[in-house]
């Protein structure tokens, strides 16, 4: 077995980093319209990750069969702890220097498309990088301002978690479906019925608007977007109030999981802290949830609440993506590196679920799936009629909104704020976020 360098990266100040900023990159040179790779040129590239040693040893699998398959192409692995990951491109980046193969993530997938860092894929995809398993609406999640630089890896979807154990001792059956206004009066009447019953600390679950993809949510269900593909908003002051003023009622009634006790139980969720019987969040969260939860807890997927009939609001999202690095010598050598550790059955068998559900039929078929990831597989299928195209690439400065949105929420739970005054705080950090 070839040795795996594993560069890992002394940690930086958050001011030196954010005086990185990613302009005047390379940008993605021209490649041939049906680019090949010769096999008889030895070339070396490199690729990089984060994750743990877990990880880091089926990344080694998989690329000491890699190489067996293409013995001209010599692959060094780089690997990061998530934290230290994103400060390292982040200087990569600024001088032109990523490595051939990065692992992307939707979140940075803008930042890195529009300051010239990324390859355009498209002369590489269906010729070296095979599409064909990968589901359409899945791709689009890698392209940016038209441009795809990015492949997905894996996939999850948004989704509606019920502790059935909690449900089954006060005698509630579990949200039968419907609009997010019977949503909220479920969570109520379960909440009452925790009481009644003298179970303890239990409720029917956290305030769902919280969760900033919930309004995302119910805006795909209108037609619309959180942001459009320039970056603009797909709503305004009164779409937010009325969304924050959805669950005031339960709120005020003290029917949601409190605020205080989803603050003691951090990093735990409510939900896998055994407080609460429902919550929104991404199908691949399950596995964490049971193993959190322990012995003797049962947990249920089902499709989140929709208020308007026949619409297509889910969608598959990306949890990972590759991309290649614009200033890479070896563009060929490194999609056909791409291809293999995202459609090959070799992948698919080595990595299982670990890097997600693949978003590859080909390497799905291939992964020895255990009865949680079979339960994840079986809830996407049963939503097919719910997914539409994947959203736009979120804008430059998503997670500091995202954030902004969670603490706001907190604050109304807490009572420290009302919705007028959250609804005027949120504009004003977007403001910000959009004009900075």
């Amino acid at each position: 077995m070839k040795f795996r360098s594993r560069k890992l990266m002394a940690g930086m100040t958050g001011t030196t980093l954010a005086a990185l900023v990613l302009t005047g990159c390379a940008s993605s040179a021209p490649a041939s319209t049906e680019p090949t790779l010769d096999p008889d040129e030895e070339v070396s590239i490199d690729f990089t990750f984060w994750g743990n040693d877990v990880r880091a040893e089926l990344y080694n699998e998989a690329i000491d069969v890699f190489e067996e398959q293409h013995p001209n192409i010599d692959v060094s692995v780089l690997f990061l702890s998530p934290n230290d990951y994103w400060e390292k491109r982040q200087i990569e980046a600024s001088g032109s220097g990523l490595p051939d193969v990065v692992t992307m993530d939707l979140a940075y997938i803008r930042q890195y498309s529009q300051s010239g860092s990324l390859l355009d894929l498209e002369p590489y995809l269906g010729t070296i990088i095979q599409t064909e398993p990968i589901e359409p609406s899945v791709l689009g999640a890698g392209v940016v301002d038209g441009v795809t630089t990015a492949v997905p890896i894996s996939t999850n979807a948004w989704s509606m978690f019920m502790n059935t154990t909690i449900l089954d001792e006060i005698g509630v059956e579990p949200f039968a479906g419907g609009t997010w206004d019977e949503y909220y009066e479920w969570v109520a009447e379960t909440s009452d019925a925790a009481e009644a019953a003298g179970v303890a600390d239990v409720w029917g679950g956290v305030d769902p608007s919280s969760r900033f993809v919930n309004f995302e949510m119910q805006l795909r269900a209108e037609g619309k977007e959180l942001f459009d593909d320039e970056g603009n908003p797909g709503f305004d002051e009164e779409r937010l109030t009325e969304y924050w003023e959805q669950g005031a009622a339960v709120r005020e009634a003290g029917q949601f999981v409190p605020q205080q006790r989803v603050a003691e139980v951090q990093p735990m969720t409510a939900f896998d802290a055994g407080l609460g019987a429902s919550d929104t969040q991404t199908d691949n969260f399950l596995a964490g949830y049971l193993a959190n939860l322990g012995e003797g807890y049962e947990v249920t997927l089902q499709a989140p609440p929709l208020s308007e009939e026949g619409a297509k609001d889910l969608y598959l999202k990306a949890s990972q993506m590759y991309s290649i690095a614009a200033n890479s010598e070896h563009p060929a050598a490194a999609a056909t590196l791409i291809d293999f550790l995202i459609n090959s059955p070799e992948s698919g068998e080595i990595f299982g679920t670990n890097r997600g559900l693949p978003a590859s039929a080909t390497a799905r078929e291939a992964a020895d799936l255990d009865p949680v990831s079979q339960d994840i597989v079986d809830y996407e299928a049963s939503i097919a009629d719910r997914l539409g195209d994947a959203p736009p690439a979120p804008i430059v400065g998503y997670g500091s909104l995202h954030e902004k949105f969670r603490e706001l929420t907190e604050e109304l739970n807490f009572g420290t704020l009302t919705v007028d005054q959250a609804v005027e705080q949120f504009f004003a950090e977007m403001d910000v976020v959009l004009n900075q």
